[in-house]
């Protein structure tokens, strides 16, 4: 992959990237005015690598703390570059909070966001009588038993193809609240406790609002078919709390296997 790309200069070539970041010292994806964000912060880097403005388009915006570990991006460039520089290079201007994590010269009908078929994120809780010192960010914390064999039962009423009013933020844009989840798990793995989510697309606030809900029936609060009611309300007062951003990961993005996207393993810490 290091090899200098076969195009000559002037032609315009689009580049797919992944991007693993820690999100929270950044107000999420977006560019934003006054504030730091990753789309920013990445554009800058790439910009000095291509000598030139690079503008980038994602696969899905995060919001404000919330963590990525294969967020996939492309750009257009006309400047001939080899793949070392799209990767090392641009990790040596980035902070230690953002890195690419690989690279591939697409087709002009790829983009990160239309082309995808799916998105998936995870939540991680830590449930612990008594917090960590050395685990005290990237993950949420509850000091509550959590019972994740109802939290897996509740979960399995959103699956499929729904009105999600009840989990999106009042401020969400989305012109539509339907969307379709293709599962929703969650298992137990030791003092952790793994929400991993599926769908088309998210609204505002969706994941850490359904987090916060089976948070409570994992809490026993609420029955296990109390988030089926909640979903057919379409009313986001009856849901339950919005989750900590910190224990938020955008994880993998599907898209058509002719693309030939790269995938990229969880580690460790994702339990994968």
């Amino acid at each position: 992959m290091d090899n200098a790309p076969p195009q000559q200069q002037g032609v315009n070539m689009r580049y797919a990237l992944g991007v693993e970041y820690d999100g929270k010292k950044y107000y999420g994806w977006q560019r934003q005015k006054n504030v730091v964000s990753v789309q920013q912060t990445l554009e800058l880097a790439l910009s000095k690598i291509a000598d030139e403005p690079i503008e980038v388009i994602c696969a899905g915006r995060t919001d404000t703390g919330v963590n990525a570990t294969n967020q996939v991006i492309h750009f257009d460039t006309d400047k001939v570059r080899k793949d070392v520089a799209w990767t090392l290079g641009v990790n040596t201007i980035l902070p230690s909070d953002v890195a690419v994590k690989w690279v591939k010269e697409v087709n002009q009908d790829f983009h990160a966001r239309f082309s995808a078929t799916a998105r998936r994120y995870r939540y991680i809780i830590h449930n612990c009588r008594l917090r960590s010192a050395i685990l005290s960010t990237g993950l949420s914390f509850c000091h509550f038993p959590l019972n994740e064999q109802l939290m897996h039962r509740a979960a399995q009423f959103l699956v499929g193809r729904h009105d999600f009013t009840s989990f999106r933020t009042v401020h969400c844009q989305s012109h539509s609240p339907i969307r379709t989840l293709y599962s929703c798990n969650v298992s137990r793995h030791g003092e952790y406790i793994i929400i991993d989510v599926k769908g088309n697309a998210f609204l505002h606030h969706m994941v850490r609002n359904i987090a916060g809900s089976l948070m409570r029936v994992g809490q026993e609060q609420e029955t296990v078919s109390w988030i089926k009611d909640v979903l057919v309300a379409k009313n986001r007062c009856l849901a339950g709390m919005t989750a900590s951003s910190a224990g938020l990961y955008f994880v993998e993005v599907d898209y058509p296997e002719h693309f030939n996207i790269p995938k990229k393993s969880l580690g460790p810490l994702f339990l994968d």
